[in-house]
């Protein structure tokens, strides 16, 4: 699979300092994004402490001959999302212990949103508000869900989806990484098809940019265009959270 990349990470307009990380691999086929919380200083150790596990998770699981067997994760029959959710689990474990041993990062941790390819298999895992879209023959789909407390209102029916987006409570998230020693984590799998785009957002992103919009964008420009207005188009509403995205494209199904 030949897959072409452009990733971005803009602090916003209302922030001092930027607490998103992400990570672009193209020789792994790995991609991440994640938004860290707990204060300047934890949120952006959190989110840093997650992509830099989780590729080194990743690669040793994958070309280490001497990495340890683990069950389910790097047997014969297990499949790579298994190694990508185990590798989010160190990631939060790592997350964890090191808010324990430091009352400075005390209480931090991270979304995440990760994407794995096996050709012509899509692995995505996620955790929190971070999202993963899919486009497809000029079509968007929201392939993730949000873990988030008016998600959940909206899926019970206490509020619409147009409520959801202007929601006072829409950034208080229900499940992170790190925060605790143990998560669960989303685990879905797409088989890609040749022009697919898949798109990987910080809420910064999708708190203020419409779906729709976000579809016509890529649909329009280069990557690294697309994900420079998306940007632009973020802050030009406020830009009141960090804001990162990850564009990727399949050119070539192996």
């Amino acid at each position: 699979m030949k897959i072409e990349s452009y990733g971005i990470s803009n602090v916003g307009m209302k922030r001092q300092q930027n607490e998103d990380s992400y990570l672009i691999n193209d020789d792994m086929g790995l991609y991440m994004v994640a938004d860290g919380m707990g204060g300047h200083l934890g949120g952006e150790y959190a989110s840093k402490l997650a992509v830099t596990t989780v590729e080194e998770v990743v690669r040793a699981l994958r070309f280490d001959p001497d990495a340890t067997q683990i069950r389910g994760v790097n047997e014969e029959d297990s499949n790579p999302g298994n190694q990508l959710k185990h590798a989010i689990q160190e990631a939060g474990r790592r997350i964890h212990d090191q808010a324990m041993f430091d009352e400075n990062l005390r209480g931090m941790g991270t979304t995440a949103v990760a994407a794995l390819f096996a050709s012509p298999q899509l692995y995505i895992a996620n955790v929190g508000d971070s999202r993963a879209y899919l486009i497809r023959s000029g079509k968007i789909e929201q392939v993730t869900e949000d873990h988030s407390l008016v998600s959940e209102q909206v899926k019970a029916g206490m509020i619409s989806a147009s409520d959801a987006r202007g929601h006072k409570l829409k950034n208080i998230i229900t499940r992170s990484v790190g925060y605790q020693e143990e998560v669960d984590i989303d685990l879905l799998c797409k088989e890609m098809k040749h022009g697919d785009k898949l798109l990987l957002c910080s809420d910064g992103l999708s708190n203020l940019v419409e779906d729709r919009e976000i579809e016509e964008t890529v649909e329009k420009y280069d990557l690294q265009e697309a994900c420079e207005k998306l940007v632009n188009s973020a802050n030009s509403r406020g830009g009141d959270d960090n804001i990162t995205v990850i564009i990727l494209q399949v050119d070539e199904i192996a």
